[in-house]
């Protein structure tokens, strides 16, 4: 069985104990619960049955992976929360330098494509050409990149403000930039050993 991760706060600089609840218990916490119903009905589905048009089967492992990336997009954005926003530092801002020129190029890039996307913006590394880059996802299941690692995740659907503030998106982001735990983030780039090796050859 899934568990849902708890948060380490209620409220946040800008967002209300109301807008976290509604978000975190009950919408996140509704994929978590999908996710274990999906897979218990893949136990019994009927594999014979399978083809690309219409089947049991087929449906299932759809709504599986929006189910599952619900969780994991989920989790990752309000991990990232929680702490003081400033600017990243340390390891993870010499890759961002190296790969958008600077940090207010790659900021500026972020919160963009927080107005055009419909669903997510997700700062991920690329394993293949061992560089950062954001990309805009409109729903769970579409957008993500095979090969990458995710490093910062951004919520723009309207469910993640809408009660604190309506249709003001530019603002939210702007609240959700200077609630970020950057030593959490920076958490996620200790692994990239390869990483710090092109990064030690380029400095």
């Amino acid at each position: 069985m899934t568990e849902a991760k708890p948060l380490t706060y209620k409220s946040l600089q800008g967002l209300s104990e109301k807008q976290i609840a509604e978000h975190h218990d009950v919408l996140y916490v509704g994929y978590v619960k999908k996710t274990d119903e999906i897979r218990e009905k893949l136990k019994t589905v009927d594999l014979t049955k399978a083809n690309a048009t219409s089947s049991e089967l087929r449906a299932l492992k759809l709504e599986e992976g929006f189910a599952v990336n619900g969780v994991r997009l989920h989790e990752g954005y309000f991990a990232a929360m929680g702490g003081q926003g400033g600017k990243a530092s340390g390891n993870l801002l010499k890759m961002i330098e190296a790969d958008f020129g600077s940090y207010e190029k790659w900021e500026a890039e972020f919160k963009a494509l927080g107005l055009c996307a419909r669903g997510w913006v997700v700062l991920a590394y690329d394993w293949e050409d061992m560089k950062l880059h954001n990309f805009l996802c409109d729903a769970h299941n579409q957008g993500g990149v095979w090969g990458c690692s995710t490093i910062l995740i951004l919520d723009v659907y309207e469910h993640a403000y809408f009660l604190d503030y309506g249709t003001k998106r530019k603002d939210y982001i702007e609240t959700f930039m200077k609630n970020l735990n950057w030593k959490f983030v920076e958490m996620k780039t200790e692994g990239i050993g390869a990483y710090n090796g092109r990064q030690a050859q380029k400095v």
